[in-house]
């Protein structure tokens, strides 16, 4: 599932294609994720201008003149592609096509992708803007493990199972910590590998592969990486053959 660094670079990339553009029509050849019919759908969008692609948590939003937006959810497989004129990729889940004939298609194999007309806001955090003391007090109610909270887009959006493991680590706090038993000087240290962990894998991604839209790049992380045995610092990389693979190290301390 893309997260947060690869959905950035994705509007990044986004943005600087479709800016201006104007919609001609909209086809949805899967709706049944679709919280419109798709007749009102062209009838909101159709003769709009795209204004701005960007993230919002897990989500791409594409925002057009009048103001309405058009929320993309990628799910665990979702793909966007570019086309011109005729879309020829499989599994398609929604088409924008513009008046220059270019294009822009949502695809997914499972059909699970889903576009939503003007989205609900959320009044969660986005893992950019979360602090030391809103994480402070929404730990304190939980003695989930910490690597849990982080991935529940309820109390911080945006990041999911690889980056949650390279910002523990950096953070130099075990997943398998009791959430509530974190001190607080911790507490700052984790805030502090948030965003620096998303912010430079973006940085990353985007000059590995400055065109990107779709994908996941995880080639450069220090430690959720199959092709790595050891961390940058030497020590040897655990995995935890969980429901979701846990990548961590023995130099990530453990808080319970």
């Amino acid at each position: 599932m893309p997260e947060l660094p690869d959905l950035q670079a994705f509007s990044h990339n986004l943005q600087k294609i479709l800016a201006g553009k104007t919609v001609k029509k909209i086809e949805v050849p899967n709706a049944k994720k679709l919280n419109v019919s798709v007749h009102e759908l062209n009838e909101v969008l159709c003769g709009q201008k795209l204004e701005k692609v960007y993230r919002e948590g897990k989500e791409l939003h594409i925002k057009f003149s009048k103001g309405d937006v058009l929320g993309l959810h990628l799910m665990l497989h979702g793909k966007l592609f570019l086309f011109d004129t005729k879309n020829d990729n499989k599994y398609s889940i929604i088409e924008l096509h513009f008046d220059d004939r270019s294009g822009l298609v949502l695809t997914d194999f499972q059909g699970i992708a889903t576009p939503t007309l003007n989205p609900e806001k959320k009044d969660v955090p986005d893992a950019l803007d979360a602090d030391a003391e809103y994480l402070r007090k929404r730990l304190a109610k939980t003695k989930t493990n910490i690597k849990t909270v982080l991935l529940d887009q309820k109390i911080m959006r945006g990041v999911g199972n690889a980056y949650a493991d390279e910002i523990l680590w950096h953070a130099r706090i075990s997943p398998f910590s009791i959430s509530s038993k974190i001190p607080e000087a911790k507490l700052k240290d984790l805030v502090k590998a948030i965003k620096s962990v998303l912010e430079d894998a973006e940085q990353n991604i985007l000059k590995s592969n400055p065109d990107i839209i779709n994908g996941e790049v995880r080639d450069f992380m220090d430690i959720h990486n199959s092709k790595k045995k050891h961390s940058p610092t030497g020590a040897a990389i655990i995995i935890n053959e969980a429901s979701r693979k846990t990548y961590y190290t023995d130099e990530q301390e453990l808080f319970e």
